[in-house]
């Protein structure tokens, strides 16, 4: 399926350059089709975002000596975890010298996902990437700083030492 797909933006390229060469009238319509062409081709290779699910890798941005965690078990809600969600999640890397080791399976709550999730005041809130915040099994923080933005959704969430501790609430 990969192949197809880049063979399909590859030959995309090529009727682009290739319709550079004719003359002035040909050259107009053919480009036109390829652009048509190369933004299907960009629509089909965008990836999807969704739930945070099982076998999802998130990026960890406290400082409780975790950096990626792989989620086995979401808390709440039959498709997946959101933001402000509890995720259960084994540690894949960790540095050297935390409080958390490679292997440790720890509870975390979502507080940057890439899937985008819409706001009363009718904007939607889309960060890069999937990121947690690692707590308890009483939900009290691991670490003691947070890293990067966080949303304030998480104040519904009853997550309010977390925005105490983050460098940025969006």
């Amino acid at each position: 399926m990969a192949a197809f797909l880049r063979s399909k933006c590859s030959s995309v390229g090529r009727t682009l350059m290739g319709s550079l060469g004719n003359n002035l009238y040909g050259a107009t319509s053919s480009s036109v089709e390829a652009v048509t062409r190369l933004s299907h081709c960009d629509a089909i290779s965008q990836q999807i975002r969704t739930f945070i699910q099982m076998r999802t890798n998130l990026k960890v941005v406290d400082n409780s000596g975790a950096k990626r965690v792989m989620c086995i078990q979401a808390k709440r809600g039959k498709y997946g975890a959101r933001l402000g969600d509890t995720i259960v999640g084994s540690v894949k890397e960790a540095q050297p010298r935390g409080k958390v080791k490679k292997g440790d399976v720890v509870y975390g709550v979502v507080v940057r996902a890439a899937m985008k999730k819409g706001r009363s005041d009718g904007s939607e809130v889309q960060f890069d990437d999937n990121a947690i915040v690692l707590v308890n099994n009483k939900g009290e923080l691991i670490g003691t700083r947070v890293f990067g933005p966080v949303p304030h959704e998480l104040r519904k969430k009853k997550h309010l030492k977390i925005l105490a501790l983050a460098e940025h609430i969006v």
